[in-house]
């Protein structure tokens, strides 16, 4: 008996000498699901580079043909894509970005743009590779992710976007504050607020995203110049971007495919990670 209990505290002992940290908590995430490894907060491989205004944090993963993740915003980590990660780094290099404002990225002294967004990626990109990369973007991350492959064609070679649909200015108010986030889920603030170089900023950080979202175009204009193949993926059940949008957006795509995931919410793939899985895996690999 007292021999198992040491050897579990050797293996415990040795995972927190290895990743660092405690694991971290997505947002909603069920009290009994855990997470094996602090992505987002991992001491063992994270880094950062300088962009123009802000520090951003990274952290890469496993070996092989870059792809390059884009969290979603405000309720947005690296931890979300924890699924997305464990599956992807047995075969690829997985490039994991905190956005700026978000974990632990600074959120800098200009303005949110996605252009912006989308230089802070590519400075990542830089830092890691030469090579063309394939990107992971959900919600926020998934503008970004358009913005990307419209910005710089010759560096991304395929695009998978989560619940990122048509969007002007009028046509969804965004005004959501960090105190009505805090009420939603406590815990993962608590948590985030940790981890942020400038805690004391969050309530900027809603007001940019919300300043942001109420004044840009993702339309026709934007989404036709897009060179690279574009799987354009959505939640039946999406409140805030409606499989309608999404599926518009994605038709404005020169070489896109569309894959609705029933019966899920804006999170689809961590509603369903198995069917999101199914369906991103023949588009990487082909």
């Amino acid at each position: 008996m007292y021999s198992k209990i040491i050897i579990f505290l050797a293996v415990f002992i040795s995972l927190s000498n290895t990743y660092g940290q405690k694991p971290l908590r997505r947002a909603f995430q069920p009290a009994n699901v855990v997470n094996n490894i602090p992505y987002g907060n991992n001491s063992k491989v994270g880094k950062y580079v300088q962009t123009k205004d802000a520090k951003i944090y990274y952290e890469v993963y496993g070996k092989g043909q870059p792809i390059v993740l884009l969290h979603g915003g405000l309720f947005g980590s690296i931890v979300e894509f924890t699924d997305f990660i464990e599956q992807l780094k047995q075969n690829f290099q997985v490039i994991a970005i905190s956005t700026r404002g978000h974990g632990k990225s600074k959120l800098g002294t200009e303005l949110l743009t996605l252009e912006q967004r989308a230089n802070d990626a590519m400075t990542v990109i830089n830092a890691v590779t030469k090579d063309s990369v394939m990107v992971l973007g959900f919600s926020d991350g998934g503008y970004s992710a358009y913005k990307l492959g419209a910005m710089y064609p010759e560096r991304v070679k395929k695009m998978i976007v989560i619940g990122a649909g048509e969007i002007s200015p009028g046509l969804r108010e965004f005004k959501f504050t960090a105190k009505q986030a805090m009420e939603m889920d406590k815990p993962f603030w608590e948590q985030q607020l940790k981890l942020m170089p400038e805690p004391n900023r969050v309530e900027d950080l809603f007001t940019q995203v919300a300043n942001c979202y109420n004044n840009v175009t993702v339309n026709k204009d934007l989404l036709s110049t897009i060179k690279c193949p574009v799987l354009v993926m959505a939640g039946d059940k999406d409140g805030g971007n409606p499989v309608e949008r999404v599926v518009s957006a994605a038709r404005f795509i020169p070489n896109h495919q569309i894959s609705i995931i029933p019966n899920t919410g804006h999170e689809c793939h961590n509603d369903n990670f198995a069917a999101a899985w199914a369906s991103i895996v023949p588009f990487i690999k082909k």
